[in-house]
């Protein structure tokens, strides 16, 4: 199964904080798949790709919830968590950069802590896309409401080319995750 976090609604298709919604929909132009049904307050999609039969799913609970639906069609599809992939935005990572792992904290991201909460584990791996910090903040009580805000806010001209590339590269690692493992997706995309 293959996750896609982000905020649901069109106001927010373009933001930085949705790039999980966004490289989950380039994988799924690639590989001929749609989001043809809601369940588990998510939008799902089933296909085969590579020989994999695979699920795809965008939560349509906000982001910091995003753990109540992925949890919902976890038990529904009886997926182990190693068969689990979460595609996320990372203000750590520079912009276009990403970086796959086996399991790992939430890092500060409130959607993956929703879903290690939900989950009752972080042993599931993980894609990171990396989106930059906010211009330098000056004092600390600025910072919370300045990335907030940056997170919510779309992707610049520039930065718009620089993400079609990584769509398709972080769709090239998942497929890369199914049909070589995830050692291998690492050493190769990270």
């Amino acid at each position: 199964m293959i996750v896609g976090l982000g905020n649901p609604g069109q106001a927010y298709a373009d933001n930085r904080h949705n790039v999980g919604f966004q490289c989950l929909n380039h994988f799924a132009r690639v590989h001929k798949l749609t989001f043809s049904q809601q369940q588990s307050r998510c939008r799902i999609g089933f296909g085969e790709v590579g020989g994999f039969q695979v699920i795809i799913a965008k939560p349509r609970t906000f982001m910091n919830l995003s753990g109540q639906a992925v949890k919902q069609v976890v038990q529904r599809y009886n997926i182990a968590l190693n068969d689990l992939i979460i595609i996320h935005d990372d203000l750590d990572l520079p912009i276009g950069k990403i970086r796959i792992r086996q399991q790992g904290s939430s890092g500060g991201h409130k959607g993956m802590q929703s879903i290690i909460e939900h989950l009752g584990g972080q042993d599931f791996p993980r894609i990171r896309v990396g989106i930059s910090r906010p211009a330098e903040i000056e004092r600390p009580s600025q910072a919370r409401p300045r990335v907030m805000s940056y997170v919510l806010s779309d992707f610049t001209a520039a930065e718009k080319a620089i993400m079609k590339e990584v769509y398709a590269r972080v769709s090239d690692a998942i497929e890369c995750i199914l049909s070589q493992g995830l050692t291998e997706a690492m050493n190769k995309y990270n």
